[in-house]
């Protein structure tokens, strides 16, 4: 009998945000701890990106996400599908295997939606509470701009979840972004008719004014990602399909909304930690609702971090927007022993929590140490249903079902990781590098500052004796630098990671990226 395949996909909690991961952490997280007991936790577990959309591209896709059209950052306000629409992604091909499939909650691959979107009528960058002037109070919204929202709204989405193989979709595209309405399938839940409220911008919750729905509020999106989950659970045990259900939470991403009982819950004073709680809470009533309807037995979970936790909630720098209470000086690591945060190339931008279960196949308690991606999904998935990947799905994509049923198993060699602004770092083994000067992102310092400190181009650690990527061993490898760098450029021209056919990546491909270190002359990478 086919399993069923439960994805629940939480959005930027840290490595050290699982108390399971980090016994000396401050948050206590018992529902991931239970999964951690029931099944096999990951300690060398990675997304591809440090940040969102990337990272949920690869996990859909099995490729890289430096494959595709984007190259550094996120899908935009409003922007269009980063997955091709004659791309294989986990639920066509699933649905190929009789599987039925969900998403509930947060997509931000890009709806494409079917309009233009104008700053002065869809939306007003914020600027983390300083507001477009024409918009620097609440008012009603005019009654253009409710004519075009509706003509705008009233259309369907054209690259949204359903045209990109699952069978039914209810979520937002972005939580923090416009639109402020629900999405059902490729239609809004309504016509957005009014501004978002001054009151819910800034401050780590909305970081853009735009359409919303009548008294729209963030609290309610977590209790309703548990409630249709059950809801979708249900249905799908009373049909004689096995299903693949995907789960990427709004949280503890902001905008950072907490239920009254959650809020104080994590003993810190830090909004994020209380709604690493709540989100917790919420997997615990998914974790309830395979047991309730009788599917716990046949269904693999996974628990898994699109990236990092934000740098500004561990270390309390307020440049990407405001936190009350770091959390860093009240005794909680985020990233726990590792360097940098969301965004970063270092190892705290992408290592990330990930536990499996699967009854009767993984033994409970397990660990495992080997290095993983969660671009391993597609793989996973082909090898339990018994099919092999066509060459030209799945590039990057390696089978987690041999380290399932044996944890000591190595099932790859390397991962590639990429950070916000498009630099790179490959692990090969044990090895690290990392290429550019500073921290690839957000993380002082950043790579334009490091550049001008002089600080060498490449970065290279031994992540067995130094995980916190402390020695720079670049001078005293330099044949396994340049063996490492080879490596990734052959990775990047193949097309591919995996055995196979060569491919084409959708757009050339820089490694470097010194668009981003102005202070540093080409001809230094003479020497790589």
């Amino acid at each position: 009998m086919k399993p069923n395949i439960v994805f629940f996909f939480v959005d930027d909690m840290g490595y050290g945000d699982a108390s399971c991961l980090n016994p000396e952490g401050k948050i206590k997280t018992p529902n991931i701890d239970r999964l951690a007991g029931e099944g096999m936790t990951f300690t060398d577990a990675h997304s591809s990106s440090a940040v969102c959309s990337p990272s949920r591209y690869s996990v859909l896709t099995g490729r890289y996400n430096w494959r595709s059209t984007l190259q550094k950052g996120i899908v935009g306000v409003y922007g269009d599908s980063l997955i091709a629409a004659d791309r294989m992604t986990v639920p066509g091909f699933l649905k190929q295997h009789g599987y039925h499939s969900g998403c509930i909650g947060k997509w931000h691959l890009g709806q494409s939606w079917d309009f233009e979107a104008t700053d002065d009528v869809f939306r007003a960058a914020t600027g983390f509470g300083k507001h477009d002037g024409r918009l620097a109070s609440d008012r009603e919204a005019t009654l253009g701009e409710r004519e075009q929202w509706q003509q705008a709204f009233a259309k369907p989405t054209l690259g949204g979840p359903t045209s990109r193989g699952f069978d039914t979709y209810f979520g937002v595209d972005v939580p923090n972004w416009p639109p402020y309405c629900f999405i059902e399938n490729d239609c809004t839940v309504g016509v957005p008719s009014e501004w978002l409220p001054q009151r819910l911008c800034g401050d780590n919750l909305a970081s853009h004014l735009g359409p919303a729905m009548p008294y729209w509020h963030f609290e309610q999106l977590l209790p309703t990602w548990a409630k249709k989950a059950d809801g979708y659970i249900k249905a799908r045990a009373e049909a004689d399909e096995p299903f693949f259900l995907y789960l990427p939470m709004t949280s503890p991403h902001t905008p950072l909304s907490v239920n009254k009982r959650f809020i104080g819950s994590s003993g810190l004073n830090n909004l994020y930690a209380d709604l690493v709680i709540e989100t917790d809470d919420v997997f615990g009533r998914v974790l309830d609702s395979l047991e309730e309807h009788g599917v716990a037995d046949n269904t693999l979970v996974i628990f898994a971090s699109d990236n990092g936790c934000a740098h500004y909630v561990g270390v309390g720098d307020v440049s990407h927007g405001h936190c009350e209470a770091a959390m860093e000086p009240q005794g909680h690591f985020p990233s726990g022993l590792y360097r940098g945060y969301k965004s970063d190339a270092w190892d705290g931008g992408h290592r990330i929590p990930c536990i499996a279960r699967w009854p009767g196949v993984i033994e409970p308690g397990s660990e495992s140490d080997e290095l993983v991606c969660l671009s391993d999904l597609m793989a996973t998935c082909a090898e339990i249903v018994g099919d092999k990947l066509p060459e030209t799905a799945g590039e990057d994509s390696v089978s987690l079902l041999p380290l399932f049923k044996e944890p000591g198993t190595e099932i790859r060699e390397h991962v590639v990781h990429h950070s916000i602004t498009g630099k790179f770092a490959i692990r090969d083994k044990q090895w690290k590098l990392v290429l550019c000067p500073g921290s690839g992102g957000w993380s002082a310092p950043i790579d334009r500052e490091a550049a001008k400190e002089g600080l060498p181009l490449v970065q290279l650690y031994d992540m067995q004796k130094d995980p916190g990527e402390t020695t720079n061993l670049r001078e005293q490898e330099p044949e396994r630098v340049k063996a490492m760098l080879a490596l990734l450029k052959q990775l990047v021209a193949d097309g591919r990671s995996t055995p196979g056919a060569p491919q084409q990546n959708d757009v050339p491909v820089d490694i470097w990226k010194l668009e981003t270190m102005p202070s540093v002359d080409p001809r230094a990478l003479d020497d790589y």
